[in-house]
């Protein structure tokens, strides 16, 4: 696996992806995830109605567009997932992130990097696949990469929101993680009809958090 790929996928990656939860701390203050077990359901639907069905294929995406240097196709995809996201908080999320990453992108000296700016609107799978294809890096591997780090971002929302033990956390992770290889082939397989996200109680849960009183994460 390249290295620079592990670096992208860190906790460690200054963009700010630790300060939202998606939805999870709404789930956790309506009680739909009470414990390892409900946080374990949450995330796993959440990973198999929406982000297998359009994050991940449009993320693959993304790839094939800055590998071309397509920057109309890069485009029409970022629009198309900023489309998808229901709610202010999911919507601020990827928004933020995408910024902070394309800053970074910039002092990295990631190679063409100026091709960011043509985006007013820049999501973070869009920065994230621009920095795959200008690193080189094997679409799939990245995909399985950005996966993994959506999931350990999820666990460790639950650690703080639910709360579960370290152990719990562990356990649900180990789990979760065994989806991703038919998440990659899924994702891989989906033509552009075949694209959707229906999740609406992951849309309603996440605009609730907008007025949850009491909140840690960002929405």
């Amino acid at each position: 696996m390249n290295v620079r790929l592990l670096q992208l996928a860190s906790p460690a990656l200054p963009v700010g992806a630790y300060s939202y939860s998606q939805g999870l701390e709404a789930a956790v203050e309506a009680g739909v995830v009470h414990d390892a077990a409900s946080a374990s359901t949450w995330i796993g639907d959440v990973l198999a109605i929406s982000v297998a069905n359009m994050e991940a294929p449009i993320f693959l995406r993304l790839v094939r567009a800055w590998e071309a240097r397509d920057i109309a196709a890069a485009r029409r995809w970022n629009e198309e997932f900023i489309a998808s996201r229901e709610a202010a908080e999911l919507r601020a999320e990827t928004l933020q992130m995408g910024f902070s990453l394309r800053t970074l992108a910039g002092s990295l000296d990631v190679a063409n990097a100026s091709d960011l700016d043509a985006f007013e609107e820049l999501a973070y799978p869009t920065a994230f696949a621009f920095a795959i294809a200008a690193w080189d890096i094997d679409a799939r591997e990245a995909l399985t990469a950005y996966l993994f780090a959506w999931i350990e971002n999820q666990v460790l929302a639950a650690l703080k929101c639910v709360p579960l033990g370290q152990t719990d956390g562990q356990r649900v992770l180990l789990a979760l993680a065994q989806r991703i290889p038919a998440v990659v082939e899924r994702a891989a397989a989906l033509g552009d009809e075949d694209l959707a996200s229906l999740a609406p109680g992951l849309a309603l849960l996440s605009a609730r958090h907008e007025t949850q009183y009491s909140r840690i994460f960002r929405s």
